[in-house]
């Protein structure tokens, strides 16, 4: 296909309200994840190497990782289905099969610590020859948040756009079709670097949209006409726009006037505030979510083993000694898997950190979705956290009469739930569990 045409597409891909680029590729909570998903398979390892893995699907912690990407809004809609286990084709056997669940394991350990993209290669291959049943290039998803810069998401839409613009015929299920592709995502990446990004999450999500044939590849009965083309696209983007509903931005509205709420409370309880990195530039009440706010962290919380995680943690109130008195995770519609392991970043990552007051602000109606999540198997190392649940209706109740006669901390801990794990109460593990650097998040 013609660069020019290719250059064009991308550019009103860019501009449409309603497409991947916009709806998730620029979204906020796509980067957060990164680092959750990253420590959630580090729990998937450890129960392998240990042998407590189990051997089904339902409540391990490899659902709880596959659950927090198949919430990564379009690109990733269905991403979990390749890991469930199918009874009747007993598949993927990384369930059963001892032996391939430590190889499973072992490709995982290796992605996750390795630095360089011959490593990966190399792991790839490694897992191919064992031909574990039923688990092929799905596995790439996982890959995809380890390493965003060399391995690009894989689903049926992405090879449906890629083979639509390349005329290509790759196919499922198999880890050198998989990796042909990648190739030649690298070669559109690199030619349109300019308007795509070094993160491949960008040329995968462009490809998406075109295998769910929501852009018109040029016909050849316009004769290289590129006005009439033009006049295609923008009727798509005008569509996407009109047909676009308000939820989202509800959602972020809700998310941003929440965290509006925790600033003014605590500026009112007389702590600094922190609000998260990527979301201090949010308007708010004719100014910006961060106004009056910390402009940088302590250095104690800043230069901890987990600051960069921190900084994105929504609201931190900050007490007069430099030290976290209270992290508050906004939940409205997003994983409350990755505001858990956010929470436990800070508690691992700090001095005292598990002391710390930590609340997940979430709707009323998220209630038991909070706790069923703080039950898995995968969360029984943090039922020592002091972690508690702060419904939206308590706190907007409440916020301002605890403003006023509030001391400290006592209102919100009286409106407050806590959360009990289900599950045993194993001792909080200390960090650097595998000794691996920390993966390229894109930003």
């Amino acid at each position: 296909m013609d660069e020019i045409w290719i250059g064009e597409l991308i550019r009103h891909w860019r501009d449409d309200e309603g497409g991947t680029y916009r709806n998730w590729f620029l979204w906020e909570e796509r980067i957060k994840n990164f680092r959750s998903i990253r420590r959630g398979l580090q729990e998937v390892i450890t129960e392998i190497k240990a042998d407590t893995f189990g051997n089904a699907y339902r409540g391990s912690s490899l659902e709880t990782v596959l659950d927090s990407i198949a919430e990564q809004r379009q690109v990733f809609k269905g991403a979990n289905h390749a890991f469930m286990w199918k009874p009747k084709l007993r598949i993927p056997d990384i369930y059963e099969s001892r032996p391939n669940q430590i190889a499973f394991g072992r490709f995982l350990d290796t992605c996750l610590c390795c630095d360089t993209e011959q490593h990966v290669l190399d792991a790839i291959r490694t897992l191919e020859q064992v031909a574990i049943k039923g688990l092929g290039p799905a596995a790439a998803n996982l890959l995809y948040f380890l390493h965003p810069t060399i391995m690009p998401p894989f689903n049926t839409a992405i090879i449906r756009g890629y083979n639509a613009l390349t005329n290509a015929g790759v196919k499922l299920g198999r880890w050198d079709q998989y990796l042909g592709m990648r190739k030649g995502i690298l070669t559109l990446n690199s030619q349109h670097r300019s308007l795509l990004s070094n993160d491949l999450g960008a040329a995968a999500a462009f490809l998406f949209d075109l295998g769910t044939e929501r852009y018109p590849l040029p016909p050849q009965a316009m004769n290289g006409s590129l006005d009439a083309w033009k006049a295609i696209l923008e009727q798509v983007r005008a569509e996407s726009a009109a047909a676009t509903t308000t939820i989202a931005r509800d959602a972020d509205h809700t998310h941003t006037e929440i965290q509006g709420w925790l600033r003014d409370l605590g500026m009112a309880l007389g702590y600094s505030v922190w609000i998260a990195s990527n979301d201090s530039s949010r308007s708010y009440r004719n100014g910006r979510l961060s106004d009056g706010c910390l402009v940088q962290l302590p250095d104690n919380i800043a230069y901890a083993m987990q600051g960069d995680t921190i900084k994105l943690i929504d609201v931190l109130w900050i007490d007069t000694q430099g030290h976290v008195a209270a992290a508050f995770e906004v939940e409205h519609t997003t994983s409350i898997y990755s505001g858990i392991l956010r929470m436990l970043d800070l508690a691992l990552g700090i001095e005292g950190g598990a002391a710390h007051h930590l609340f997940l602000v979430a709707p009323d109606n998220r209630q038991g979705e909070v706790r069923t999540q703080f039950g898995r198997p995968a969360f029984s190392r943090v039922s020592e956290l002091n972690l508690r649940y702060l419904p939206y209706s308590e706190l907007r109740n409440h916020r301002e009469s605890i403003a006023r006669f509030g001391e400290g901390l006592k209102g919100l801990l009286a409106i407050s739930r806590p959360i009990t794990s289900v599950s045993s109460s194993t001792k909080i593990p200390s960090a650097g569990m595998h000794g691996c650097g920390s993966s390229e998040v894109p930003t």
